[in-house]
């Protein structure tokens, strides 16, 4: 008996021994692990950092989709301070703040690894007129200023296109279509009133005047009793928005013959307030009452 308990003993040493000896093993091949980790990591961050992977100019902001703003404009709306580390960029956090910006729609924002760089993909807000407001007594806006419009009757300040300076004398009307080129024209309709005043009126009012081929080349909406168009062939008066609108600019598609019949130096203005019976006012003679007479409707072609 005794010789098996020393037996025993010597052999439960050896095997704390040995648990001892693997245990220190697993420590140091974790301690390792850990340095190993690090180190890498700490290569990562370094390599990270090195200026090759910095955003460092403006120029390495690609542009795509713009057709008004140049490249140089939608880069001066991207809101990044230069130099800037490509992995601390946060491209959907980017892209909601160009989105908030004017003249920009929709942004899409990439980063590229080689070479370092953003790609900004944009869809502009279409400009079709410029907004040119008047003070609405007892109105505070913060945006009594000129500006722009769009279709839906967004408003943007006017310095958002002013790097777009292809501008041509544009109309609205004669089946308008943007020119072709590096970027699209802007236009010079002009709209003059309080943008409360026709804000909800004007996406549908706007679509009417499209397709006329009659030109339009400003809109007075000042008196919301009497909407004033001038036109190729003189100003017409349309009175107060109203449903029948869509059928007054219907029947001044019609007469845009009337310059054929008549000098539009003679025309004072057209008087479409009822679109079933449109009135040619002529100039006041001196010595006489304002004539006029009832205008012709010159079938259409």
């Amino acid at each position: 008996m005794a010789s098996f308990g020393a037996v025993s003993q010597t052999e439960l040493g050896r095997r704390r021994q040995q648990l001892r000896r693997q245990r220190r093993l697993r420590l140091a091949t974790v301690v390792w692990q850990m340095v190993a980790v690090s180190a890498m990591a700490g290569g990562l961050l370094w390599w990270i950092a090195q200026p090759a992977w910095l955003i460092a100019r403006s120029e390495q902001v690609k542009v795509e989709g713009n057709q008004w703003l140049s490249d140089k404009a939608v880069r001066s709306l991207v809101p990044l301070s230069y130099p800037q580390s490509l992995w601390g960029i946060e491209p959907q956090v980017l892209a909601k703040k160009l989105e908030s910006i004017g003249p920009i729609a929709k942004a899409k924002v990439t980063r590229n690894l080689f070479p370092p760089s953003l790609t900004v993909e944009v869809t502009e807000r279409r400009p079709v007129a410029v907004a040119q407001p008047v003070a609405v007594p007892g109105r505070n806006s913060d945006k009594q200023k000129v500006g722009w419009l769009d279709d839906r009757g967004g408003w943007m300040p006017s310095e958002s296109y002013t790097a777009a300076v292809r501008s041509s004398n544009t109309s609205i009307g004669a089946n308008s279509s943007q020119g072709s080129g590096s970027f699209r024209a802007l236009p010079t309709l002009k709209v003059i009133g309080s943008l409360e005043l026709y804000r909800a009126s004007w996406p549908e009012f706007y679509q009417g005047l499209r397709g006329l081929a009659v030109k339009v080349f400003e809109i007075d909406w000042r008196n919301p009793n009497n909407l004033i168009l001038k036109t190729e062939i003189g100003t017409v008066h349309l009175g107060p928005y109203s449903s029948r609108t869509a059928s007054q600019l219907k029947v001044l598609d019609r007469m845009r013959q009337l310059p054929k019949q008549l000098d539009s130096s003679k025309i004072a203005y057209i008087d479409l307030k009822n679109p079933a019976s449109p009135i040619v006012h002529l100039p006041e003679l001196p010595g006489s009452s304002e004539s006029s007479n009832p205008a012709t409707t010159p079938a259409e072609n």
